[in-house]
This record gives C-alpha cells, sequence and structure tokens, in this order.
C-alpha cells in the first residue's frame, strides 16, 4: 500500500507539478520573461558567444515550446540572445519541461527523445539540426556553478520522481 501511496504521489508531481507551476507566470508580462530568459539564455551561453559559434542563428527565429507549462517564445542570436513572443519561427523545438530539463542537464539525449516522440522539431531541419548540434556542444561543466547545481538537483529530483512512478507497475 505504501509503496502504491508514493508511486500515485510521484505520478501526480510528474502530471501536475509542471501546471502549478506554470499559474504564476501568466500574471507575469511577457516583456519580463523576455528579459529573464534572455539573460538566463546569454549566462548559460556565455562561452558559445564568445566562441562565436552562434553566428548561424543570426537574423533567424527558433520557437521554443514547452507545452506542459503553456510557455512559448522564439530566440534569435545578435550579439546576444533576442527573446520575443512567439511569431513566425523557422523551426520549433517542442517538448515537455520534465524532457528539456534533462536534456539541460546532460542526462537525455535530444536524438533519443525525438525518436521516442518527446521532443519534437518542426520546421527548417537544417537549422533545427545547428541548434541540436549546439546544445550537444555544451560542456556542462562550464555553465555558471548555480545554474549547473539547480540543473543537476532539479533533473535528480525528476529522475526520482520517475524511478517512484514507474515503482506502482513493478
Amino acid at each position: 500500500m505504501q509503496k502504491s501511496v508514493l508511486a500515485n504521489t510521484a505520478q501526480h508531481l510528474l502530471q501536475f507539478g509542471p501546471q502549478v507551476m506554470a499559474k504564476p507566470l501568466t500574471i507575469v508580462p511577457f516583456a519580463v520573461k523576455a528579459r529573464v530568459l534572455e539573460k538566463l539564455l546569454n549566462l548559460l551561453m556565455a562561452e558559445q558567444i564568445e566562441d562565436d559559434e552562434l553566428h548561424f542563428l543570426q537574423q533567424r527565429w527558433v520557437n521554443i515550446d514547452i507545452v506542459d507549462m503553456k510557455l512559448s517564445f522564439d530566440v534569435s542570436f545578435d550579439k546576444h540572445f533576442v527573446v520575443r513572443a512567439p511569431a513566425k519561427a523557422e523551426v520549433t523545438f517542442s517538448g515537455r519541461s520534465k524532457e528539456l530539463v534533462l536534456i539541460a542537464a546532460g542526462k537525455e539525449d535530444p536524438d533519443t527523445l525525438f525518436f521516442q516522440r518527446q521532443l519534437a522539431i518542426e520546421g527548417d531541419t537544417e537549422l533545427g539540426l545547428e541548434v541540436k548540434n549546439l546544445l550537444l556542444s555544451i560542456e556542462f561543466d562550464t555553465m555558471p556553478r548555480l545554474a549547473r547545481e539547480g540543473l543537476t538537483a532539479l533533473a535528480s529530483l525528476l529522475e526520482q520522481l520517475q524511478r517512484q512512478a514507474d515503482a506502482r507497475w513493478a
């Protein structure tokens, strides 16, 4: 009985947690979210910016759609990251927050998630591959310590919840 309660609780946290976390985001103006995302991307990708690895994103737009949080935005690069409300992007990456966190933490491979249909890439295939390859080239150890530790802790929590949720079927 105890195992079943833990498994059900873990399953509910995985399923409804992102929706609960998304609620406060609905009252934050998009301009504020965009500035936070820009600062975060510029911080996390500082090495790639310094190494001039982002030229392929200049004057091109990539849409990121975090479906379970109902958060969607377009990203481009022009000396720094630029975020705007969704408009006409050339390629769209969509997935749930759990999978995107696991990718960012280096715990999951985007190709694996794509083939499992947990990550979708639609639109300009060439640009999509360049973005995916950029994500794969990010060395987790070079991220700022606070971001690295936060992602690691969140990814570990998500993996633990998934193991608990899967335990009800064992």
